[in-house]
């Protein structure tokens, strides 16, 4: 694997990646940055997680000139979370050169990021629909922008960004050089690529190689109404640091957030519904320690690089094996363990091995925990955070009350009791969930055109949704 020193790049850039930690490039960096430094056109396959960020960020930053006081680089990205941390890549990777990058998002105030314009960023990474906004009050202007990046471009067309997507294109000079990448290729993305794009360079990363090695992967086949309480038993036994949870729709996710709190779990929850401020409050939380489990959808989640999670749970199975691969990226990393762990009904047992069959790695059945494992997983946790606190041996300012004590009871039952203040019991609050329906494993997301597509198809004169396709399109929310 080459260093960035070996790719010739300039002292301000090689000076920004020792900074940032960086030392080998990775497969996706490594047959990116030349290609993209010598004006090629590139679709870059790869998943979160692969260090695509700098795969394009790198030679974006080395491509620009300091002094220009024009936009020269456009990065577009489906969703703010995303748009933050890849500007915040960007400006790492430009501390040296000079080189700013400035997020453009929807959910902020929009007088705030004009004013922060005047300071003439040379490079915007913006969500479309707020990137549009500007456009048409001619705040931002593309006419001399160079490179443009799409990431993430699938799922920008899952959320229905397709035609803003093609007004922003259009609206930048036609001899820019534009970068798409994209987890998965379907036809969509394949139009956009033959549209706007000049003999594009394919780099994929296969699967096999993005898949988490340091992750152990397991499943439980249980029914939808069994899932959470398996959940809770899970939680006590494993008693995860940080934990993401994964759920299919927003209404899944707030009813998990609600049910987890209800009894006595740490855990908040993120999907696009919630504002902008309530998103980073969240966050915040989250990556401080103060919550424990991060509830989430799989859009609200995307491009989230959260360090030292423990833990994923899919409580519904992902709709396709990328996003299996996406989820499960979020632990195991630097070097450090972690677990993923799958709830499937009997009806998705064909989702879980095409998923293994993709990434070509077997997960293994564990049994459904029982509320006396659970219970035993609580002790256990007791006895560890007893032994902690001897181990830290700042106990001296309560050895003369446990003397007394000692005088009046037996060490054994005083132990006993200290464990039991210490243990939390399983809680078996009713809590109550709607039922979701199971997925039909797909290829491609649907854009805005394919569920309008879906729901038209089949109608009936009077309006009436008979046809399957309909009910089901209606029962996923599109």
């Amino acid at each position: 694997m080459l260093t960035f020193y070996d790719m010739g790049l300039s002292d301000s850039l090689t000076r920004a990646t020792a900074n940032m930690g960086f030392e080998e490039t990775t497969p996706i960096q490594e047959q990116t940055i030349p290609l993209v430094m010598a004006g090629r056109d590139i679709i870059g396959q790869a998943q979160t997680g692969t260090g695509k960020t700098a795969a394009f960020g790198i030679p974006l930053v080395e491509k620009i000139e300091v002094k220009t006081d024009a936009v020269k680089g456009l990065v577009v990205t489906p969703t703010r979370e995303l748009a933050v941390q890849v500007a915040e890549e960007i400006n790492r990777i430009g501390q040296f050169k000079g080189v700013r990058a400035l997020p453009i998002y929807g959910g902020q105030d929009i007088n705030r990021q004009i004013r922060a314009l005047k300071n003439k960023p040379q490079i915007i990474v913006g969500t479309p629909g707020r990137l549009m906004d500007h456009m048409r009050r001619r705040t931002i202007r593309l006419q001399q922008v160079a490179v443009v990046v799409l990431d993430e471009a699938d799922e920008m067309l899952n959320m229905g960004f397709k035609e803003d997507i093609e007004n922003i294109l259009r609206d930048v000079p036609e001899e820019r050089q534009t970068l798409l990448f994209s987890a998965t290729m379907p036809q969509p993305i394949q139009g956009l690529a033959r549209n706007y794009m000049k003999d594009p360079e394919l780099i994929r990363i296969k699967t096999r190689e993005v898949t988490v090695p340091n992750t152990e992967q397991n499943y439980y086949e249980v029914h939808d109404k069994q899932k959470f309480d398996v959940l809770c038993r899970l939680l006590d036994i494993q008693s995860p640091e940080l934990a993401i949870i994964f759920g299919r729709t927003k209404r899944r996710v707030d009813e998990l957030f609600e049910a987890l709190n209800k009894r006595g779990y740490s855990a908040e929850a993120i999907h696009g519904d919630l504002t902008q401020a309530k998103r980073d409050s969240v966050l915040r939380h989250f990556r401080e320690g103060s919550t424990e489990i991060l509830v989430a959808t799989d859009v609200a989640a995307r491009g989230l690089d959260i360090s030292g999670v423990t833990h994923v749970y899919n409580f519904d199975i992902p709709q396709d094996p990328e996003g299996y691969v996406h989820r499960i990226g979020r632990t195991g990393r630097a070097g450090k363990p972690g677990l993923a762990v799958t709830f499937v009904t009997p009806r998705e047992l064909g989702q879980l091995r095409l998923i293994e069959q993709v990434t070509k790695k077997k997960m293994v059945r564990k049994h459904v925990p029982t509320i006396n494992e659970a219970i035993e997983g609580q002790q256990r946790l007791a006895v560890e955070k007893l032994l902690q606190v001897v181990e830290e041996g700042e106990t001296h300012q309560y050895n003369k009350l446990a003397a007394g004590l000692l005088e009046e009871t037996d060490s054994v039952s005083l132990l006993a009791a200290a464990l039991k203040l210490l243990t939390k019991e399983p809680d078996t609050t009713q809590v109550r969930l709607t039922e979701e329906t199971s997925w039909r494993m797909r290829k491609p997301a649907f854009d805005k055109r394919e569920r309008q597509g879906f729901q038209r198809k089949g109608a009936h004169k009077g309006g009436r949704p008979h046809n399957k396709g309909q009910r089901q399109a209606k029962k996923f929310g599109f």
